[in-house]
């Protein structure tokens, strides 16, 4: 992903504010299959809001209860639970304004992000030793992930998960995802995992240090420290062996680097610059492809060349264990955003190439502008929604080998001039 939106869903937050990062690894459904409330059917009015907050509730319980949460549990988590609207505005916020990914990078692996990341990496070098001893998961990647998660450990929200679950069910956008998040955590109070009351994280529901939601804290979390808890807000063994062992049960080859900056040939065609275009590193280096200091590649397989600015900015190629990251965050700019601060911590060194700082990014507006005039071309980018994914990279592709032009799929504003809208 070349471009990242302003307020994303995910991280941590302060109270009730827009969060700084994409969504950890499990997606919200859209799908609304029409249960206790719909969006439509929520009142304006803020008593008979309450009202249906609690008729909903109450026939949460009902069905928690028939899929086995016990009655205490059911009293300790809704007895006082909340409806708060300030989630269901961030739920429903679509920025306008968009980031580019040297931006992000810029504030993700800064100076003081690494400098403070090695500090905490000497504090904690028992339990990241241990968690990378047991699950092949590099010290530096775990250190990494918790330090985009919640800059280790210093923000990582405190709004009440079981509220703000509540509160998107009810709201019904995302219920089908918000309902079956929140019987997970039910599961995991019914465990005695944590106390309702310390079950805390950002308004999406993703919870503790390395933001989990709940489905995901169900299948990777696992008490470290041996206390009989997953606790992955206050035990950092169970903090860094969870995200390692969600690493290494997503794909992770304890073998290979994430990834390393390259240099490719002259004349290297932009559209091979394809995820889905996979080859070891032996055949990309018959091809030209060097790495940017001139080293050997590293043995990487599968690895694929990503270009996050287009051929105007530094190139990568990236395997398995960058693949396993995005299966933590779906975000080409996070995933890069871990490997660039891993090796940092480590003392390598940051992206060496430039990247193309005098090009703007697209708004919202700006894309969905593009992706209308692509599809009346021709060149089928997808339904226009002003984000930014597979169909509309490879619809700009398309055009740009039709225009003659370097088709590394990038949306830029010279493109946009050259396609305006009918």
């Amino acid at each position: 992903m070349a471009l990242v939106a302003v307020a994303l869903v995910g991280c941590a937050s302060a109270p009730l504010t827009a969060p700084s990062s994409p969504t950890p690894s499990t997606k919200p459904s859209t799908a609304n299959t029409g249960s206790e409330t719909s969006p439509a059917e929520i009142p304006t009015d803020e008593a008979a809001l309450q009202q249906g907050f609690t008729r909903w509730v109450a026939a949460f319980r009902k069905s928690a209860a028939s899929a086995g949460i016990g009655d205490a549990t059911l009293h300790g988590a809704f007895d006082d639970v909340h409806y708060l609207p300030r989630v269901v505005e961030l739920d429903r916020a679509q920025p306008e304004f968009t980031r580019t990914v040297w931006d992000y990078l810029d504030s993700a692996v800064s100076a003081t992000r690494v400098t403070t990341g090695q500090d905490k990496l000497l504090q904690v070098r028992r339990e990241a030793d241990a968690a990378a001893a047991r699950y092949g998961v590099p010290s530096v990647v775990v250190v990494a992930i918790w330090g985009m998660e919640s800059n280790y450990g210093s923000n990582y929200g405190n709004i009440p998960t079981i509220d703000a679950l509540a509160t998107l069910a009810f709201e019904g956008r995302r219920e089908d995802w918000a309902r079956g998040q929140l019987l997970a955590a039910l599961k995991i109070l019914q465990n005695g995992d944590i106390a309702r009351a310390d079950m805390i994280g950002s308004w999406a529901g993703a919870m503790g240090q390395t933001q989990f939601l709940p489905s995901n804290f169900l299948a990777y979390a696992v008490d470290a420290d041996g206390d009989g808890r997953r606790d992955i807000w206050g035990s950092m063994a169970d903090v860094l062996a969870s995200t390692a062992n969600f690493l290494a049960r997503s794909g992770w080859q304890a073998d290979q680097p994430w990834g390393v900056e390259v240099r490719l040939p002259s004349g290297f065609d932009a559209g091979r610059a394809d995820a889905e275009l996979r080859q070891s590193s032996a055949q990309w280096s018959a091809e030209g492809v060097q790495s940017i200091d001139g080293a050997p590649l590293p043995a990487i397989a599968e690895g694929a060349i990503l270009l996050p600015a287009g051929v105007r900015g530094p190139a990568f190629l990236v395997g398995p264990n960058f693949r396993a990251i995005l299966r933590y965050n779906n975000s080409t700019s996070y995933a890069l955003a871990v490997g660039l601060l891993a090796q940092r911590l480590s003392g390598g060194p940051g992206v060496q190439a430039a990247w193309p700082r005098d090009m703007a990014a697209l708004t919202r507006s700006q894309l969905l502008a593009l992706q209308t005039a692509l599809n009346q071309r021709g060149f089928a980018s997808g339904t226009p929604d002003g984000l930014m994914g597979p169909a509309t990279r490879e619809g700009i592709r398309r055009y740009q080998r039709s225009a003659g032009l370097p088709a590394d799929g990038y949306p830029t504003p010279d493109l946009l001039d050259r396609l305006p809208v009918k």
